[in-house]
C-alpha cells in the first residue's frame, strides 16, 4: 500500500500534532488538553483548499485541526503497554478492574464489586505473560518466538483484560473471538492465525474442544475459571473431564492460575512492543464468504486514545474515573472504551453478563463516562417515560412541562441544561439511572433516532453525541462535538482523520449534488488500519493507491462539515444491534429451503434490530398448502383467491412457521432470521420498477415501493414472540 496522494502528501512525525511537549501529563493535567467544542451553526469540517478531483469531492478535516493530522495526546505514550504502564507509576493502588460475584444462586445474591489494584494486575500480567511464553517456547515448541497470535474467547470480565495486557507486555498478537461468529467462522479465524494457545472462559472449552480436530495449530486451552472444586468427586472435576476429552484432541488444558503459577517459576523481561507492532487482529462478521481479519497497531491504538481526549467531555475534573464494561469486547467499540480508561487510570468495572439487570450494575458503580448503542438507550427512553412523560398524576404534569422547556431549548440550539428543571428532573433521572456522575453519554455502532436523541439529552442534561467507526478504524473516526445539540449526523471528521466522498453513479449518488455533496465516505488517517490478515485482494478492494479506505456506506456532508450516514454502496446492511447482514445469501437460504415462495425480499435498518421480508409465493406449491388450512379449494390460477390467501393471518402464520424451520435447519444467527413476513402474489415487476430488465432485485427502489408494507411489520413486532415459536 502507498502512502497519500501528491496533492496532500502522508503526515510524518513532524506533521503529527501531540500534547504541549513540557507538559508532565497531558493526559490527567486538566490544563493540557481542551476539548473540542462547537455550537451548531458554527463550522465543523474543514474542506481543503484544490483537493477536489473528478469524481471524488474535497478532503475535509476537523476544524480544530485542519493543517495536521493528531497521532498522539501525550509525547510519552506510543504504545498500549506504554498507556498501562503510565498508569501503573502514577496510580499504583487505585482500583482497576472490579466484579461482582454470585453468592447465592438459587437468591441470585451479587457481592458488591471486588477490585484489583494497577499494582496488583501489573504484578500477574507479568507472570502470566510469562507463563504463556514458556508454554509457547517449551510445551508447544513454536519456532516462532515473537508476534504469534494468543486467541481470547470469553465475556466481558477482568480476565479478558488480564490476557490482553500480558500479551501487550510480551509483544504477542490478541486475537479475540465471539459467538455471533459462528463455529465455522472459529475455526477459520484459529486457523489462519494460527493460534497455539487460547485463552477461555471454562463455557467455552467445550465449543473450542469440539472443533478441535479442525484446529491443528491448536495445542493449549487455558480456562480462566478453576477447574477443580472443593465438592469434586474423584475422577468427576471438570478438570478431569475436559482434560480426558481434550486429552483425545490433542490438546492440554491449564487453569489461569496454574499459568500464571509457572509465569512465577520462569519469569521473562517484558518485551515491549513498538508502535509499528501489531497490537490485534480484529475480525468483523463480513458480509460475503470468510470473516475478514482487520491488522491494528499499537499507533492505530494511540490516535484511538487521541480522539477521546480531544473530543469526549470528561467530568468537572477533567479524568475518566470509572467505566461499565457491558459491550462485547472482541468488538472494537468496547476495546476503545477500555483503552481510553486504562490509560486515563480510571477502574473497569464489568457488568455480570444479563443486559436487563444493567441498571443494578449501573447503580453500583456511577460511571464518569457512558459509551452505548442504541438498543440501550431505546430502554432508557422507554424506562424513563412510563415514569414521567406517561405517568399519571400531578408529578408526570410538572415532568412533561419541565421536559417540553428542555426540548423546546435543544430544538432553539440552547443546549439541554436549566437549573430549575434540571435540579427537578435530570438530577433525579439520572440518579435513577446510575448517571448522577455521568458527564457525557456516546452512542455507537448504529444510528441513534433523533426523536430518542433529544429526549434523552433533555432527560439526563447531558451531552449525548453520535458517532461513527469501524473496526478498520479503531473505532470513532468521526463524532459529534459538544455544543452541537442537532440530530442525524455523526459530526465531522475528528482530529485523526480525514474524509472525502465518491460519486456512486449506480446509485445516483455525485460529489456534485446539491445542497450537499454526496457519495462512498473515504477515510484516511492515523487510526485506519494497516491490512486485512492474509489477504491481499481484499485489502486491495479496501485501500486503494492513495491510501484511502472506501468504508461501503454513502455519506452526505453538510455546509459546516458534519456528516450524515444515508446508504450502502453494497447489498448488505447494519442492524441496530451492529451486526451486518448480507441480504442475499440469507434470501437463497430461504429460497433454497421453503418451495412456498420463489421471490423474495429481506429488509433490515439501523434502527430496528431484526429483519422482515417481503415474499412473492410459488402458486403451484402456496395453493394447495393455503387450501389445506382454510379448508377451501384455491386454484393456483385464481389471483384474486391467492392474494386472499395471502392475506389471511392463518396462511401466513403457517408460511412464517416453515420459514422458522428453515431457519434452524440453515443454521442461521438469531439476527439472520426473518422475524416477520408479507405475502403477495406478484410484488416484483419490471413494470413497478422494483426488477430490472434481467429481472434482478433493485434494492433501493424496491426498499421506497414497499415502505409502509415495511413500516406496518415493524410496527406488528417481532411475530416469534407472538406466535411462540
Amino acid at each position: 500500500m502507498s502512502g497519500y496522494s501528491a496533492s496532500l502528501k502522508q503526515p510524518g512525525p513532524h506533521d503529527l500534532l501531540t500534547a504541549p511537549v513540557g507538559v508532565d501529563d497531558p493526559i490527567h493535567d486538566k490544563d493540557s488538553i481542551r476539548v473540542i467544542q462547537s455550537a451548531s451553526k458554527e463550522r465543523q469540517g474543514i474542506a481543503l483548499r484544490n483537493t477536489e478531483r473528478p469524481g471524488f469531492s474535497a478532503i475535509y478535516r476537523n476544524a480544530a485541526s485542519p493543517d495536521k493530522l493528531v497521532q498522539s495526546s501525550h509525547p510519552l505514550i506510543r504504545t498500549q503497554y506504554d498507556a498501562f504502564d503510565h498508569s501503573v507509576k502514577q496510580y499504583p493502588d487505585r482500583d482497576f478492574l472490579g466484579a461482582r460475584h454470585l453468592v447465592d444462586p438459587k437468591q441470585g445474591v451479587w457481592s458488591p464489586y471486588i477490585w484489583q489494584s494497577y499494582r496488583s494486575v501489573a504484578e500477574r500480567r507479568t507472570n502470566l505473560g510469562s507463563g504463556l511464553c514458556y508454554l509457547n517456547d517449551a510445551v508447544v515448541k513454536n519456532p516462532t518466538t515473537e508476534q504469534y497470535a494468543i486467541a481470547l474467547f470469553s465475556p466481558n470480565r477482568p480476565e479478558w483484560i488480564l490476557t490482553d495486557l500480558a500479551c501487550h507486555a510480551y509483544n504477542l498478537i490478541v486475537v479475540p473471538l465471539y459467538d455471533n461468529l459462528g463455529p465455522n467462522s472459529s475455526e477459520f479465524i484459529l486457523n489462519s492465525v494460527e493460534a497455539p494457545i487460547l485463552v477461555a472462559s471454562l463455557s467455552k472449552i467445550p465449543k473450542i474442544l469440539s472443533l478441535a480436530d479442525q484446529l491443528p495449530n491448536l495445542k493449549i486451552l487455558i480456562s480462566m475459571d478453576p477447574l477443580i472444586s472443593d465438592n469434586d468427586l474423584p475422577g468427576q472435576s471438570k478438570e478431569d473431564i475436559l482434560k480426558a476429552w481434550a486429552g483425545e484432541k490433542g490438546v492440554l488444558i491449564y487453569s489461569m492460575t496454574e499459568v500464571e503459577e509457572l509465569g512465577m517459576k520462569h519469569l521473562r523481561p517484558h518485551n515491549p512492543p513498538k508502535p509499528t507492532d501489531i497490537l490485534t487482529i480484529n475480525y468483523t462478521s463480513g458480509t460475503t464468504s470468510s470473516p475478514k481479519g482487520v491488522v491494528l497497531t499499537h499507533a492505530n491504538f494511540v490516535a484511538a486514545l487521541a480522539v477521546a481526549f480531544c473530543h469526549v467531555p470528561r467530568s468537572s475534573n477533567n479524568v475518566v474515573d470509572i467505566v461499565l464494561s457491558y459491550l462485547p469486547l472482541a468488538h472494537i467499540y468496547e476495546r476503545a472504551t477500555i483503552g481510553v480508561a486504562i490509560a486515563a487510570g480510571a477502574g473497569i468495572a464489568f457488568y455480570r453478563g444479563n443486559i436487563l439487570q444493567i441498571l443494578e450494575d449501573l447503580l453500583e458503580v456511577r460511571p464518569t463516562v457512558f459509551t452505548s448503542v442504541p438498543r440501550l438507550l431505546n430502554r432508557f427512553e422507554l424506562a424513563i417515560k412510563a415514569k414521567t412523560v406517561n405517568a399519571t398524576g400531578w408529578r408526570s404534569n410538572i415532568a412533561r412541562y419541565g421536559l417540553s422547556v428542555k426540548l423546546q431549548s435543544l430544538a432553539s440550539g440552547q443546549g439541554p441544561n436549566n437549573m430549575l428543571w434540571d435540579r427537578l428532573i435530570s438530577r433525579k433521572v439520572k440518579a435513577n439511572a446510575g448517571m448522577d456522575r455521568v458527564a457525557s453519554i456516546i452512542s455507537g455502532s448504529a444510528p441513534l433516532a433523533p426523536d430518542t436523541h433529544q429526549f434523552l439529552r433533555a432527560a439526563f442534561g447531558v451531552t449525548i453525541a453520535q458517532g461513527y467507526g469501524l473496526t478498520e478504524t479503531h473505532g470513532g473516526c468521526i463524532l459529534g462535538q459538544p455544543g452541537d445539540y442537532t440530530t442525524g449526523n455523526c459530526g465531522p471528521p475528528t482530529v485523526t482523520t480525514e474524509v472525502c466522498l465518491k460519486d456512486v453513479p449506480e446509485l445516483n449518488y455525485y460529489v456534485t449534488d446539491e445542497p450537499w455533496p454526496r457519495g462512498e465516505l473515504l477515510l484516511r488517517g492515523t487510526t485506519v488500519f494497516r491490512e486485512y490478515f492474509k489477504d491481499e485482494a481484499r485489502t486491495r478492494e479496501a485501500i486503494d493507491a492513495d491510501g484511502w479506505f472506501h468504508t461501503g456506506d454513502v455519506a452526505a456532508i453538510d455546509q459546516l462539515g458534519r456528516l450524515y450516514i444515508i446508504d450502502r454502496v453494497k447489498n448488505f446492511f447494519k442492524l441496530a444491534q451492529g451486526e451486518y447482514v448480507a441480504p442475499e445469501q440469507i434470501e437463497n437460504a430461504y429460497l433454497a429451503g421453503c418451495p412456498l415462495v420463489q421471490q423474495l425480499f429481506i429488509h433490515g435498518s439501523s434502527l430496528e434490530a431484526y429483519l422482515v421480508a417481503i415474499a412473492s409465493i410459488q402458486p403451484l406449491a402456496f395453493a394447495p398448502f393455503a387450501s389445506k388450512i382454510m379448508d377451501t379449494h384455491i386454484s393456483p390460477s385464481d389471483e384474486e383467491a391467492l392474494q386472499q390467501a395471502c392475506d389471511d393471518s392463518r396462511v401466513l402464520e403457517a408460511v412464517f412457521a416453515e420459514f422458522e424451520k428453515v431457519g434452524n435447519e440453515m443454521k442461521l444467527q438469531g439476527y439472520e432470521k426473518v422475524r416477520n413476513l408479507k405475502l403477495m402474489v406478484e410484488p416484483f415487476t419490471i413494470e413497478n420498477d422494483t426488477l430490472t430488465p434481467t429481472l434482478k432485485l433493485k434494492r433501493p427502489v424496491a426498499a421506497g415501493f414497499f415502505k409502509d408494507a415495511i413500516h406496518d411489520m415493524y410496527q406488528q413486532g417481532d411475530l416469534t414472540k407472538k406466535l411462540r415459536i
